[in-house]
């Protein structure tokens, strides 16, 4: 009588921890199942990307230019036909210099343009272009640097570094669905990035009770009828 009370007790438990998480379960499933209904590739616009052939650096790499401040890093890279020293500065500024240690300009809207036509599939296909501060990016970019967002017209928009002169990014139309349902799926739909907040651990824990009780459940009763 003791044991069908406890568990008669688990039952009711069980029952009252589903109506809690069940939302958040049909959140986490949905979403989950949105997520891996398409290869990331293509939701990160890789297949959009158009490999240019890899050139080596050559033999006498070019001296190291005179900075106005000290730098995180230098790196060497090839441009092109032309290899371009990249300076990460301690203020977080990128500078980029040609073989001959001249400083090289800010990509300004043609620059941007033609980089993306070269680069991306489609990338002719322009419908606007506009440039963004570092401290006012678009929401789907969310990094702080200054980029040129090159919308295309089916949707696609690249964002391509003012200072460091490359596409930093490719959100696809399919790729904002996807952020929105990764916001849903981590319970944090407003900044999309937070993985470990409580409301998140509470859902989880409860999820994890809840199993439990099922599975102590399905086990008693299988053992009672035998």
């Amino acid at each position: 009588m003791a044991r069908f009370t406890l568990m008669h007790r688990f039952a009711r438990w069980h029952i009252w921890l589903g109506w809690v998480i069940a939302i958040p379960m049909l959140l986490w499933m949905i979403s989950g199942l949105f997520m891996v209904s398409r290869p990331i590739e293509q939701v990160r616009g890789n297949h959009l990307r158009i490999e240019a052939a890899e050139k080596p650096l050559p033999a006498q790499l070019p001296e190291l230019p005179r900075l106005s401040q000290s730098a995180k890093s230098l790196t060497i890279a090839m441009d092109g036909d032309q290899p371009v020293i990249q300076a990460e500065l301690l203020d977080g500024t990128v500078a980029r210099y040609d073989k001959d240690s001249r400083q090289l300009p800010l990509l300004d809207e043609a620059a941007a343009r033609a980089l993306v036509a070269r680069q991306i599939v489609g990338g002719t296909e322009v419908e606007s272009a506009t440039f963004y501060a570092a401290d006012k990016v678009p929401f789907d970019f969310r990094r702080e640097t200054p980029v040129w967002r090159i919308a295309l017209k089916d949707g696609t928009r690249v964002y391509v570094g003012q200072q460091t002169g490359r596409i930093e990014a490719v959100r696809t139309r399919w790729w904002r669905v996807f952020d929105f349902m990764w916001g849903l799926h981590i319970l944090d739909p407003q900044t999309r990035e937070d993985t470990s907040h409580p409301l998140l651990i509470l859902a989880a824990v409860l999820g994890l009770v809840g199993t439990v009780l099922g599975c102590m459940l399905l086990f008693r009763r299988r053992k009672a009828k035998r």
